[in-house]
């Protein structure tokens, strides 16, 4: 039943976007005057649970709930609870989720409860003024009393940091002791040419090999074998004992050891994250009672999984490599 794509990469990772809209408006993820999907349109968070079930039984043993932000979904913590049952069979490794942390002081107990063991938290800048200017619509205080609940819940946390030139590039030291100092692995990520925005990307992109230069001003950073099933490459950092990744898309591409796929809220499955390229798994769901139909279609999207993106940015190339926003196929 392993899902094998053409280039012998065994497919064991799924990325679920419950939900496009987020309570933020990110200014390198996307536009402030956005346009969401009609409700109407979304699948019912059964209908996801019964897709998510089919691939867990196709092989998958990582399951990433996101969004656009996750925990606004109306009633996603009956998703959460229902698809812990894979947990509790052993059929899953781990259920996770990726969030902004404006709503994780409302639900960091209730994810706990119900198996979640680890979250990553996206957090770019420790000023409350720069945090409000870089969402646009946030409040950093908010996620910080979401940060004290999860960490007093018992959850892990991995902060995510894009690493954004000009705005937060001379900060990464202190954000990263003061995550370490809290018991928070710290990943930074290149900006993604995905979607239109009303920023220029070529002013935003910082190569990170450019920032890991300038942490070893500071710090001693070695390499080190450390994996979460994702994209990052790490490095253990001597002076705070903590981990840092590095996910770089732009720079040094990690599509060689891809392992995931990622659906939409709508059923559609992006076989690469920056490839148009696209399944339709809502039709053969909602075809029968059965899931051969469903179960055939996925096999077929994943013998068109690309061998990786094409991901480019500079002057030259204004516009994004890929049309869709990150928040539709999460982050």
């Amino acid at each position: 039943m392993d899902m094998i794509d053409p280039f012998g990469r065994t497919i064991t990772y799924l990325r679920v976007s419950v939900t496009d809209r987020c309570d933020f408006r990110c200014t390198y993820c996307m536009a402030e005057d956005m346009a969401f999907l009609p409700k109407r349109d979304l699948l019912s968070l059964e209908e996801l649970d019964r897709l998510c079930t089919v691939f867990i039984e196709k092989g998958v043993r990582k399951l990433r709930l996101t969004g656009g932000e996750p925990l606004v979904r109306k009633n996603i913590m009956h998703l959460v609870r229902q698809l812990s049952r894979h947990l509790k069979s052993g059929a899953l490794d781990e259920l996770t989720l990726t969030t902004n942390g404006s709503q994780l002081a409302r639900f960091a107990g209730e994810l706990a409860d119900a198996g979640v063991k680890r979250i990553n938290v996206s957090v770019d800048t420790l000023d409350a003024d720069k945090f409000h200017a870089i969402t646009r619509w946030g409040n950093l205080a908010k996620v910080m009393e979401g940060i004290d609940a999860a960490l007093a819940a018992g959850l892990k946390i991995k902060l995510n940091a894009v690493a954004l030139k000009g705005f937060n590039d001379r900060e990464m030291p202190e954000l990263l002791r003061w995550a370490h100092g809290r018991g928070m692995d710290l990943t930074v990520i290149e900006t993604m040419p995905m979607g239109e925005i009303d920023a220029d990307r070529t002013d935003q992109y910082l190569p990170l090999s450019l920032l890991r230069t300038e942490l070893e001003r500071q710090f001693t950073l070695s390499d080190i074998a450390y994996k979460t099933g994702g994209p990052a490459r790490y490095v253990e950092v001597k002076e705070t004992g903590g981990r840092l990744g590095f996910i770089t898309p732009m720079t040094h591409n990690f599509c060689e050891s891809c392992n995931r796929v990622r659906l939409t809220c709508t059923g559609t499955l992006y076989m690469c994250l920056g490839q148009e390229d696209a399944a339709d798994l809502r039709a053969p769901l909602r075809a029968s009672e059965g899931n051969e139909q469903l179960a055939s279609a996925i096999d077929e999207a994943i013998g068109r999984k690309p061998k990786g993106h094409d991901f480019i940015i500079d002057r030259r190339t204004s516009r994004p490599a890929v049309s869709r926003h990150m928040s539709v196929t999460g982050g």
